[in-house]
């Protein structure tokens, strides 16, 4: 933890907000005022702005209807709704009270064109989001540990064939070929975490042979060797956690781009699918009606932009506290300012 001090203050910045959005995630059905395909009276609750406030009338036969404003009246309630006028007789009206009716429907980032709450679907987004460039980065982190490992200590012919294959797969473009894949299989949350995996894990394999191959000649290895230790102990024990911090800050830095690939590919229609909410799917919705209903797109953008953002500041403060080299180079160069400077 002493180390982790060293960040920075952008680094904390960043700790902050992922911690903030990873309690978004598990608490959404706590926090999302209303649940995330939930539609009540489209025709008058679609495309509605941020802050409106539109009243909920409970009818007598369990539906739900919505007016921009109502009135009480001797004999029930008057409606405005829509441009028009309705009545309804007090026998017809649940919720009635004195001043009209005791519910209301709040949009605080408006709605969408199925009259969804888009507060609601960003809060849910936010869980599938996360949830799925989480899931896709461990196991892209345990895909490139693995391959890495075994090209590291399996000999020059497994070494060769291994990173053959890995620079194969980089010379593809990345977002190419995370598409080709997605357009093989029908999308699901599950497919696109594969996917997204499948296509991430070649540099941290890069990254864990070439520590790997610098750790297995130091004192510590050769001892370990020395008093008779299985190879596979030799890698748990001494290499990999030795190994594990480039990786795990490239794993950080890795969430971020994720986030963006996810996006991008349910904008194309290759990701999460409607209704089920995620922010790529939630700007593809709002491209159609940009000029009219400027926020359904705007608000999962800004949700992108500050994850991506909170996430390369928490990789950046972690990369500075836990990588030896980075706090070596920086001791350098204070010294060496030290010594440049003047003599009082």
């Amino acid at each position: 933890m002493s180390r982790l001090r060293g960040g920075g203050p952008l680094f904390h910045w960043g700790l902050v907000l992922v911690a903030a959005l990873l309690l978004v995630a598990v608490l959404a059905p706590l926090l999302s005022p209303y649940e995330p395909t939930e539609q009540t009276d489209p025709a008058v609750s679609q495309y509605r702005p941020p802050g409106t406030v539109l009243a909920a009338v409970h009818l007598a036969h369990g539906d739900w209807r919505l007016a921009d404003r109502v009135e009480r009246t001797p004999e029930g309630l008057r409606l405005h709704r829509l441009g028009r006028v309705e009545e309804l007789a007090a026998a017809e009206v649940r919720n009635l009270t004195p001043d009209g009716v005791a519910d209301s429907r709040r949009f605080l980032l408006g709605s969408d064109k199925f009259g969804r709450d888009l507060l609601s679907r960003m809060i849910h987004g936010t869980r599938v989001s996360l949830g799925v460039a989480l899931g896709s980065v461990l196991l892209a982190l345990t895909l490139g540990v693995a391959v890495g490992s075994a090209a590291a200590l399996g000999g020059p012919v497994i070494d060769g064939l291994l990173m053959r294959m890995v620079d194969a797969l980089l010379a593809f473009p990345s977002l190419f070929l995370l598409i080709v894949l997605a357009a093989f299989f029908r999308p699901s949350t599950l497919v696109i975490v594969i996917v997204l995996a499948t296509g991430s894990w070649m540099g941290i394999s890069r990254m864990i042979r070439a520590e790997i191959l610098s750790l297995r000649s130091r004192e510590f290895v050769l001892a370990a060797r020395a008093m008779g230790q299985h190879p596979f102990a030799i890698l748990v024990r001494h290499l990999l956690p030795n190994a594990f911090t480039p990786a795990l800050i490239q794993a950080t830095l890795l969430v971020g781009q994720l986030i963006l690939v996810e996006s991008t590919l349910s904008f194309l229609g290759l990701g999460i699918q409607p209704p089920t909410p995620s922010w790529g799917n939630m700007i593809a919705e709002g491209r159609e009606a940009l000029a009219r209903a400027w926020w359904i797109a705007t608000f999962p953008g800004v949700a992108i932009a500050v994850t991506v953002i909170a996430f390369n500041f928490l990789g950046d403060g972690l990369r500075d506290a836990l990588d030896p080299r980075q706090r070596r180079g920086s001791g350098r160069d204070e010294r060496a300012a030290e010594a440049e400077a003047p003599a009082a």
